[in-house]
């Protein structure tokens, strides 16, 4: 097959494939499925290109794989540790925290508490830990969702400044593009800028207080060992990092040692107890989001048939051509995961642009995981937060966009600013 048709093919069929993941609600097919076709054909299509040697497509697909592989590890460790400790009710640790009627002390606590969860656990995870708290605590509906956009919002400013936060910061991370030190150094300033400027533009709208909160707060239930399994997995999620600079091996094997003795820990506690079946880690893999898991290895499997037959080394070059300015480069990317799912974006600049280029640590990546983090808050759609907080309260997308998007897009512009203030200032 002629190389520049069968490129083609795989262009339209990632496009096609696209659009039907963005439009999954409209025509009623799960996102999964379309990801998963499109990385096949994509792959198919990169295997029959003219005078390519199948032993090195062959290799090329199975580094591919191995590298989607620690991603796909991670997450669903990640995944069942947070699961793990929600059947403890283990998050009544932050419902405790929680107890004020006015509304704009709510606004800051929640986004301030968001915040710094995120950066522990995940952006989607706490969304949604968050999202369901406040649906117990809150019962008028515009104050909820208002207060559940502010989580958005702050959840993946939250994510985006250490390797564990954020799944594409954790790409990254993985990749080698960015080390753990260097990220939360560089990006927690900004972060925190994005968080702040968001929290005092909606503060304006929050006036009033919350009727009979602290009494649904204290209504909630708990269980055996909650503390414990709350502490102790936000204690292995932590562990991580430190595991992968002490060891030099991948994240997810220090995520697999965190989530093996957890595991360990919830057996021997309730080995002798027949009703606390619930709480065990088989049962809890049960609860596992196993198609978004899914989705993201046929979205990565997707772009690496874009970078093995050169698309993404193509469309590098034709940035650095007729762009260039890096800066710019990650806040237009930033911009775009408004639209489109960062996960795939920042796979394809991972294939874009190369280490020997653009090493570790370099200003590009920095910037990339920021955008690509925050940029997503702009539209309701732009992250995986945004679509939890819809599934979770049916935030309507015109709403959203007329109440928030301004707030979201004002923050991360600001946010941006501080990075580049910062990086001046340092040198």
């Amino acid at each position: 097959m002629d190389p520049t048709f069968a490129n083609a093919l795989i262009i339209l069929v990632f496009a096609i494939g696209y659009f039907a993941i963005i439009f999954e609600y409209n025509i009623k097919i799960n996102k999964t499925a379309s990801a998963l076709i499109m990385a096949v054909l994509t792959w198919m299509f990169a295997f029959l290109i003219q005078d390519q040697d199948p032993i090195m497509a062959i290799h090329s697909l199975g580094e591919h794989l191995g590298d989607v592989s620690q991603i796909i590890f991670f997450l669903l460790g990640a995944m069942t540790l947070v699961e793990l400790v929600d059947a403890h009710k283990g998050f009544k640790v932050i419902t405790d925290l929680i107890q004020t009627n006015s509304k704009r002390k709510m606004l800051w606590i929640m986004g301030i508490t968001t915040f710094f969860l995120s950066a522990v656990l995940d952006n989607l995870t706490t969304t949604i830990v968050m999202v369901s708290l406040l649906r117990k605590l809150i019962s008028d509906r515009e104050d909820r969702i208002l207060l559940g956009s502010m989580i958005v919002i702050a959840a993946n400013a939250g994510g985006a400044w250490t390797p564990i936060g954020d799944v594409t910061t954790t790409m990254l991370w993985i990749n080698g593009n960015i080390s753990t030190l260097s990220i939360m150094k560089a990006l927690f300033i900004p972060s925190v800028v994005t968080l702040v400027v968001s929290l005092s533009l909606l503060s304006w709208k929050m006036k009033g207080l919350h009727s009979k909160l602290e009494k649904k707060a204290e209504a909630q239930p708990s269980e055996p060992g909650g503390r414990l399994i709350f502490y102790s997995g936000i204690g292995a999620l932590i562990f991580v990092p430190i595991f992968k600079f002490l060891t030099n091996l991948a994240p997810s094997m220090g995520l697999l040692l965190a989530l093996g003795v957890l595991w360990l820990i919830t057996d021997l506690m309730h080995r002798t107890h027949e009703g606390r079946q619930h709480l065990r880690v088989p049962q809890i893999l049960t609860k596992i989001d196993t198609s978004g898991v899914i989705f993201f290895l046929g979205i990565l499997l997707c772009v690496g048939a874009l970078e093995s037959v050169g698309i993404l080394q193509n469309l590098a070059n034709f940035l650095d051509v007729h762009v260039h300015n890096v800066s710019l480069i990650a806040t237009v990317i930033g911009l775009i995961s408004a639209i489109i799912d960062n996960v795939p974006l920042v796979a394809a600049t991972m294939g874009m642009y190369d280490l020997s280029t653009y090493p570790i640590d370099a200003p590009i990546w920095e910037l990339i995981a920021f955008c690509a983090g925050t940029g997503g808050s702009i539209l309701v759609i732009g992250s995986a937060a945004g679509v939890a907080l819809m599934g979770l309260e049916k935030v309507d997308f015109l709403w959203y966009v007329k109440k928030v998007s301004w707030v979201a897009l004002i923050s991360y512009f600001v946010g941006i600013g501080a990075y580049l203030v910062q990086s001046a200032i340092l040198g």
